[in-house]
C-alpha cells in the first residue's frame, strides 16, 4: 500500500509544508482503499474528491497560500454515516432511513474550512445503538487484528480506518461508549469530549441530551488538534456549550489517579492482565493511585439502557417504529421499543437519580487528575456476539455507560497487547472540561509506550514539541508564587499548572521589598542586569482576572522578556519601591536569596 498509508496529522503537515507531495496524493490513495471493506459505507468519488481539491486550493488562495493558516491542510478524514456531508447520503446503517444532506454538519464544515478532505462515510451499529459493530445491513466489521473479533461499536467503522491507516482521523459519536470501545480494541486513541464542546448540528440522535461526536486517532496529539478545529459554540444546537476556561489544561509532575476500588472483567484475564500492567506504569510516571469505591459509577451506569432513559433512544427513532420497523436491526428495535413502557413519571424520578448518582461521582473525583478504568473489561468474538448479544453488549459498556450521564470528559488510550495479539486499552475521566488536561496526561503516557500506531505496524513518531494550551494565559512568577512558596496556593487553586522554570532576559534587577508578608521581591528592567530564574505557569484564562486582582502594590503584571525571545505576562515592580529595596540580582533568583538567609 502507498507509504502514506499510517501518517499521523504531524506527518501529513510536514509533509505538505516540505514540498514533498501536494493535495493530488488523496486520488491515489483513495485508488488503494481495498475493494471490499465493509468499515465503509460509502467512499468519495474520483469526482467528489477532485471537487474537494479545487475547495482547497480556493482556501489557501484565501490565506495568501500559507498552508500553514490551514490546520488541516489536505489531510484525509472519515466521518461516521450518522454524521451528515453536503450531497452525501446519511443511513445510519439503515438505508429505509437514508437522506441526502443539505449541508455539512458543523464539526465536518469547521474540519473543511480548516483544509481536511473527506474520504468517506463509514459502518456503525445501527442508530448508534450498539458497542459492538455487528448490528448493521453493511456487515459487522472486523476487529483491525483479527477480524473473527468484534471491533467495538457503534462507531466500528470510524475506528477501523484509522486504526489500518487509511485515514488521518475519523469522527465518531458517543452516548454509551462508542467513541471509546472501538478505539480500546483496535489499538488507537478515541477523544470523547465534554458534551456540548463539540456541535451536535447535522446529527442524527440516538439519545440528543447526551449524544457527543468523538475523534479517534492514532496518536492523542492528532486527535487533540482535530478537537480544537471542530470545538465551538453553535447556537443552532440547544446542548452546544461555551467553553468557560476554567478548568485545567494539564496534569502536573505528581499525577493522581483514582481507580475502581473493585474491579471487574468478567472472567477476562488477559484484559485483566493488561489494565494492571497500565497501573504500574502509571505509578512509575510518579502516578499516585488512590481507590475509589465504584457503586455510584456502576448504578449510574445501568441507567442508560436499564431504565427510563432509554426512552430517549424512542423518541429518536419513533418516524421509523411507526413507518419501517420490520427495517430497524431486531437487537436495536428490541431495545428501543423497551423504552415505551416507561412513564413521564418513571423519567422524572430517573432523572432525580441521575443528578444525585452525578454529583456523588464528581464530588468523587475532586483531588483527582482522572479515573482510571479498563476501557472494556473483556472482549468477544463475532460469532459468541451472536450468542449474547445483549448481556456482551452490556459488559462492554460496564466501564463508560456512566461517562455521558454524569457530565465527564474522558480519553481512550492503547495500553497493550494481550497475551494473545489483540489490543486492551484504559480510559481516563474526569469533569467536563478537563478535555484539555487528559490530553496532556494522554500523551505523556502514549510516549511512556512500546506500541505500535493502531494495526499499521508503525512507531509513533517524535512527540511534537509543547504550545501553550488554548484559553491559557502563560504567567511568570519570580518569588512568593514559586512551587513551595507561601502564595503558590493562588496559582494551584485556579488550576494553573507548572510549565517550565527558565530564564528572563539579561536587562533585568531583582530587589527584596522591605516589610512585605510574605517576603516578595521587586523585579525591574535596567540597563544593566542579568537573567533571573522564574517559573512559568499556565492558568485558565477566566481565572487570570481574580489572580491579577490579589497582587498589592506596588507589584503588578506586565510584559516581561524570556531569555529565549519569548514574552510572557509576569510580575514587575513600580519604580517608587525600590528606593529603599535590596538589590539581590547578584542571587539569580529568589530562592538562592531566601536559602541565603537561612
Amino acid at each position: 500500500m502507498h507509504h502514506a498509508f499510517g501518517w499521523t496529522l504531524a506527518e501529513w503537515q510536514t509533509a505538505y509544508r516540505s514540498g514533498t507531495i501536494t493535495p493530488d496524493i488523496l486520488l491515489t490513495l483513495a485508488a488503494e482503499y481495498p475493494a471490499d471493506d465493509n468499515a465503509w459505507i460509502a467512499r468519495a468519488t474520483p469526482a467528489q474528491l477532485t471537487a474537494q481539491l479545487v475547495q482547497l486550493s480556493e482556501r489557501l488562495a484565501v490565506v495568501g497560500g500559507d498552508i500553514a493558516r490551514l490546520a488541516l491542510y489536505g489531510v484525509p478524514f472519515a466521518i461516521k454515516d450518522n454524521i451528515d456531508a453536503a450531497g452525501w447520503e446519511t443511513t445510519a446503517a439503515c438505508p429505509e432511513f437514508a437522506y441526502t444532506a443539505a449541508q455539512d454538519a458543523a464539526v465536518v464544515q469547521a474540519l473543511r474550512e480548516a483544509g481536511a478532505i473527506l474520504m468517506g462515510k463509514t459502518n456503525l451499529d445501527q442508530f448508534a445503538t450498539g458497542l459492538v459493530g455487528t448490528r448493521s445491513p453493511y456487515g459487522a466489521v472486523g476487529n483491525s487484528f483479527n477480524g473473527d473479533y468484534v471491533s467495538g461499536g457503534s462507531s466500528s467503522g470510524s475506528a477501523s480506518v484509522v486504526a489500518r491507516g487509511l485515514v488521518a482521523f475519523a469522527l465518531g459519536t458517543d452516548t454509551a461508549g462508542s467513541g471509546r470501545v472501538p478505539a480500546g480494541f483496535n489499538n488507537i486513541v478515541g477523544l470523547k469530549p465534554t458534551k456540548g464542546r463539540l456541535s451536535n448540528t447535522g446529527l442524527v440522535p440516538a439519545c440528543r441530551t447526551v449524544d457527543c461526536i468523538s475523534v479517534f486517532a492514532l496518536t492523542v496529539s492528532c486527535a487533540d488538534s482535530v478537537a480544537q478545529v471542530a470545538e465551538g459554540y453553535d447556537a443552532r444546537d440547544a446542548y452546544s456549550r461555551a467553553n468557560p476556561h476554567t478548568a485545567p489544561v494539564a496534569v502536573a509532575a505528581a499525577i493522581r489517579l483514582a481507580v475502581p476500588a473493585s474491579l471487574e472483567f468478567f472472567g477476562d484475564t488477559q484484559n485483566q492482565a493488561v489494565f494492571e500492567h497500565a497501573v504500574e506504569g502509571f505509578k512509575a510516571l510518579g502516578a499516585v493511585i488512590t481507590p475509589v469505591d465504584f457503586t455510584a459509577f456502576k448504578e449510574l451506569a445501568d441507567q442508560l439502557y436499564f431504565g427510563p432513559w432509554v426512552a430517549e433512544r424512542t423518541v429518536a427513532l419513533e418516524g421509523m417504529l411507526e413507518r419501517h420497523p420490520e427495517a430497524i436491526n431486531p437487537v436495536v428495535r428490541g431495545i428501543v421499543e423497551s423504552g415505551r413502557q416507561y412513564s413521564a413519571c418513571d423519567a422524572y424520578k430517573a432523572e432525580y437519580l441521575r443528578a444525585e448518582l452525578s454529583r456523588r461521582i464528581n464530588d468523587t473525583l475532586a483531588g483527582f487528575d482522572a479515573l482510571l478504568v479498563p476501557t472494556s473489561p473483556t472482549l468477544r468474538t463475532i460469532a459468541q456476539m451472536a450468542e449474547e448479544p445483549v448481556r456482551y453488549n452490556s459488559q462492554f459498556g460496564y466501564y463508560t455507560n456512566f461517562t455521558n450521564l454524569a457530565d465527564l470528559s474522558a480519553l481512550a488510550l492503547p495500553a497493550g497487547l494481550r497475551a494473545d495479539g489483540l489490543p486492551s486499552g484504559i480510559t481516563l475521566l474526569a469533569p467536563a472540561w478537563h478535555d484539555r488536561a487528559l490530553a496532556h496526561l494522554g500523551k505523556r503516557w502514549q510516549a511512556s509506550l512500546d506500541l505500535p500506531l493502531g494495526a499499521t505496524g508503525r512507531d509513533l513518531p517524535a512527540t511534537p514539541p509543547a504550545t501553550q494550551a488554548p484559553g491559557t494565559v502563560r504567567v511568570a512568577v519570580v518569588g512568593a508564587h514559586l512551587t513551595g512558596m507561601p502564595l503558590n496556593v493562588q496559582l494551584t487553586s485556579r488550576n494553573a499548572v507548572l510549565v517550565e522554570q527558565t530564564l528572563t532576559a539579561d536587562t533585568y534587577r531583582l530587589y527584596a521589598l522591605p516589610g512585605t508578608v510574605p517576603p516578595k521581591p521587586g523585579l525591574a528592567k535596567a540597563d544593566s542586569g542579568r537573567a533571573i530564574i522564574v517559573e512559568l505557569w499556565d492558568m485558565p484564562i477566566a481565572r487570570f482576572g481574580e489572580f491579577v486582582a490579589e497582587i498589592p502594590a506596588p507589584l503588578g503584571i506586565g510584559n516581561l522578556l524570556l531569555a529565549d525571545g519569548r514574552s510572557v505576562k509576569g510580575f514587575i515592580c513600580e519604580p517608587w519601591a525600590l528606593a529603599d529595596a535590596l538589590d539581590i540580582t547578584e542571587f539569580g533568583g529568589w530562592r538562592a536569596f531566601i536559602a541565603s538567609r537561612g
